[in-house]
């Protein structure tokens, strides 16, 4: 019990890393949430400092969900504290709760007062190691929504409710074995519906009609 509780909290801190707020210091002296959207992600950090920043803390989310998938959940010893009824092996159900913990970092970090990004960036690394076709299907259904919307927020928003769909999809209909389908699927579910609650804002403010588009600073 105490090694899960470990990775899941060391998870937890990784995913807490307040990258956006952490380069919006470093840069302009500013806290990113007091500009543009006020989200301290890589959207509203383009918005503020540009491409090369947005894309900079883009990155580094994504690495976060993968780090404590690859990385920290090696830390565990092998045994859980609870009888494991998945199709997995523990060490792939311990990558999965480990993925789970960064997103949830990620949203709520302790480093910041707990108001964080919206979980888009670190899910996808962590997914990425887990359903890597499905998440990449996921990935081009967001950039075909924001290339031709310009709309980030309702770009994830598709990718959220994509990746399932796309899992159900795979395994029903074109009958792709899909490793841990009954298992794995769940959590996905859990992660997109998660990602969908932190964008509750964004889809008010696109059925009103004045959600921000994606425009770069003026220089």
């Amino acid at each position: 019990m105490l090694n899960l509780a470990i990775i899941l909290i060391l998870s937890y801190l990784v995913g807490s890393i307040p990258t956006s707020i952490i380069v919006s210091k470093l840069v302009k002296g500013i806290d990113i949430r007091d500009y543009g959207s006020g989200n301290a992600g890589g959207t509203n950090t383009i918005r503020v400092l540009g491409w090369k920043y947005g894309i900079f803390v883009i990155l580094f989310d994504a690495f976060k969900g993968a780090f404590a998938v690859v990385v920290i959940a090696r830390l565990f010893g092998g045994n859980l504290p609870f009888s494991n009824q998945t199709p997995f092996d523990n060490f792939t159900l311990v990558q999965i709760l480990a993925g789970l913990a960064a997103v949830l970092g990620h949203v709520w970090t302790i480093f910041a007062g707990f108001k964080g990004g919206k979980g888009i960036a670190t899910a996808l690394g962590f997914l990425l190691t887990i359903v890597t076709v499905d998440m990449l299907i996921a990935v081009a259904v967001f950039f075909i929504i924001v290339l031709t919307t310009k709309y980030v927020s309702l770009g994830s928003i598709a990718a959220a409710i994509s990746l399932p769909l796309v899992m159900i999809i795979r395994e029903n209909v074109f009958g792709v074995d899909i490793q841990g389908y009954h298992t794995v699927l769940p959590f996905v579910i859990l992660t997109s519906a998660l990602v969908i609650y932190t964008h509750r804002k964004n889809i008010v403010r696109l059925i009103k009609g004045n959600e921000n588009k994606l425009k770069t600073k003026k220089k």
